[in-house]
């Protein structure tokens, strides 16, 4: 969903073709663009020679997965390693093991950030890492090492991964460099993500890579960015809530007029998400079950 910051939207590729992004990485797109994906979900090769670690393998498409295997020719992969379970980044990495004998490496399978919840049906709940990857473990080859870095919110099992030789950020979903990330419970959390969001401003990274949109090289201002976007949305909240109590459906038609209406379903769920926190602060109220279709209402004083 794209927020009212200053992202660049430039970023020169081919379909299929290998970028060369600096002496330890390289990327790969996917063929699957779309309003949630931009150009489509870019696939991170780092090092050289004989241990390969490849970020994010997309989706389940045999196409995307010859092009990796075509860039990393007379190379060995011997790492996949998954930022998190949506079907645009996980899938993949089961097609890649079998052409590679790789090992894959996550969190945890889809929706284990939040043990006994009941996770989105259209996550990857195919996907059980063969390494389970904790806050702070450094996944170490020859020529590079990186650190994985636990960012819930997005997806409670997402993971950041730091290549600690360029001191630069794998960003996954939880910070884009073209769009905000959508929030959507019950695996989504506002709060989560916020949180997450100032555990990346304790690290000097010098640039982002996401898996959608172009390298962010001013990642402390991005992300404070992004913090206060999320703050923004909430005074909008209660701009539309002093006005009188109100569903969600009826708070993203005044909120989100800049955005066609056949996204305002995934912006009801980012909604939904700050709903839900506020209402845990005891600063919104309902009479109901929390659900989108409910009515909400600042609490009374």
């Amino acid at each position: 969903m794209a927020a009212s910051l200053n992202f660049n939207k430039d970023l020169e590729f081919e379909y299929g073709e290998t970028s060369l992004l600096s002496p330890l990485i390289r990327r790969v797109i996917a063929k699957n663009p779309s309003a949630f994906t931009l150009h489509g979900t870019g696939t991170y090769i780092i090092g050289s020679g004989k241990q390969l670690a490849v970020i994010d393998p997309g989706p389940a498409d045999s196409e995307h997965i010859d092009a990796i295997l075509k860039a990393t020719q007379g190379e060995t992969i011997t790492h996949i390693l998954i930022t998190h379970t949506h079907m645009d980044h996980s899938p993949g990495a089961a097609l890649l093991k079998e052409k590679t004998g790789a090992k894959t490496y996550g969190f945890g399978p889809h929706g284990s950030g939040k043990p006994g919840m009941k996770a989105e049906e259209d996550g990857d709940t195919d996907f059980v890492p063969d390494v389970t990857v904790k806050d702070g473990e450094i996944i170490m080859a020859d020529d590079w090492s990186v650190r994985a870095i636990h960012t819930p919110g997005h997806l409670s099992n997402h993971l950041c991964f730091e290549l600690i030789e360029e001191n630069t950020l794998f960003s996954g979903d939880h910070v884009m460099g073209w769009s905000t990330s959508i929030v959507s419970p019950p695996d989504g959390d506002m709060k989560q993500y916020l949180a997450s969001l100032e555990k990346l401003l304790d690290y000097e990274h010098t640039r982002y890579w996401p898996t959608h949109g172009p390298a962010i090289d001013n990642p402390h201002d991005h992300v404070k960015g992004l913090i206060a976007h999320r703050h923004e949305r909430m005074n909008q909240i209660r701009t539309c809530l002093q006005q009188g109590p109100a569903s969600i459906p009826q708070m993203v038609k005044k909120m989100y007029t800049d955005v066609p209406e056949y996204l305002h379903p995934a912006a009801a769920r980012s909604v939904y998400s700050h709903i839900i926190m506020m209402v845990e602060n005891g600063e919104v109220e309902t009479d109901s079950d929390m659900r989108v279709s409910s009515t909400y209402q600042l609490a009374k004083q």
